[in-house]
């Protein structure tokens, strides 16, 4: 149990830290960008312990991948190119 919480921080971690220098004017500050990764692939990795037990290491690292991937996700805002302006403005 032990290693599936600090495989599944180091991995929300690693994405997070991917997805900032890649993306660094579409995310918010590194700092909250790092704690959603390691947040979001903690509890990817308890909701599928608790639904699938303990069936194995790599099948909670990858939960805890994609539900890392779903909390960075929303995290992104619109690209500057693709935002429209009101005609008021």
């Amino acid at each position: 149990m032990f290693l599936e919480a600090l495989g599944s921080a180091v991995l929300g971690l690693a994405l997070a830290w991917v997805a900032a220098r890649r993306l660094p004017h579409r995310l918010p500050s590194r700092a909250l960008v790092l704690s959603t990764g390691a947040a979001g692939s903690l509890f990817g990795a308890f909701l599928t312990h608790s639904a699938l037990g303990p069936s194995g290491l790599l099948v909670i690292l990858a939960g805890a991948l994609v539900v890392a991937a779903a909390s960075l996700s929303l995290l992104l805002r619109p690209a500057e190119r693709f935002r429209r302006r009101s005609a008021t403005a």
